[in-house]
């Protein structure tokens, strides 16, 4: 998390020990845990050491969407920090290893140390500006560009903490799941990733994806890094 924070924002030694002094439970988690219910008062921000994790919300009749991803680093409850209730769920994607800090702690660091409350500021505008994105992506891209959108983002996020190969990474999502966050059906994604593999956008060895065609892919994606805000990182 605090390499993560000084990305976009500077931090003093002390703020990082302050960071690292914080109370905190490690725990392992199963696939497809609750770290965060939709109704509940939050106690916890959770941290996620390693794995992967995402938002989702629930309709009334309990259709899922899936509205953000979450890598290694991200702190999977800055948006619940000063709010009473949770307005939405967080689950594990895969197998995760999960720092809980209590909340008031957290707080109160925010207030006593400005570049930190500052951090956490940033990195909540980013989350916000990254749930714009994918609004855009599913109003108005077609199958193709918003499966290629997604595959783009996931490259570029892991890309910037050293967790994607040259030749591409493991993709942690299913094809219910990745139709879930691209308000697709799972028959469409699967003819959808067929399509991008016979232009030659993509390469799969299982759930290993690959991309011989950077550029096109992220053409047809019409896919830019603005909305992540690296070109501001320090």
């Amino acid at each position: 998390m605090v390499r993560k924070l000084e990305i976009h924002t500077p931090l003093q030694p002390s703020d990082r020990a302050a960071l690292l002094a914080l109370p905190h439970t490690i725990r392992t988690y199963d696939p497809s845990a609750y770290l965060v219910r939709e109704g509940e008062a939050p106690e916890h921000c959770a941290v996620l050491l390693s794995g992967f994790a995402y938002r989702q919300k629930l309709t009334g009749s309990g259709m899922r969407q899936i509205v953000s991803m979450h890598v290694p680093g991200d702190a999977l409850d800055f948006q619940h920090l000063f709010l009473a209730v949770a307005d939405h769920n967080v689950q594990t994607l895969t197998r995760a290893d999960v720092a809980t800090i209590p909340r008031p702690a957290l707080r109160e660091l925010a207030r006593s140390h400005a570049a930190i409350g500052n951090a956490i500021f940033v990195a909540t505008l980013i989350e916000g500006s990254i749930a714009r994105e994918w609004v855009l992506n599913i109003g108005r891209r077609d199958a193709r560009s918003r499966l290629a959108h997604l595959l783009c983002e996931f490259a570029v996020r892991l890309d910037v903490l050293g967790l994607s190969g040259d030749h591409g990474y493991e993709l942690p999502m299913s094809q219910e799941q990745l139709a879930d966050a691209l308000g697709l059906t799972a028959v469409h994604v699967n003819r959808t990733i067929k399509s991008l593999e016979t232009d030659g956008l993509i390469t799969r060895n299982r759930r290993r994806i690959s991309f011989p065609r950077w550029d096109a892919l992220r053409d047809l994606a019409d896919f830019s890094t603005r909305y992540l805000h690296l070109e501001h990182a320090n």
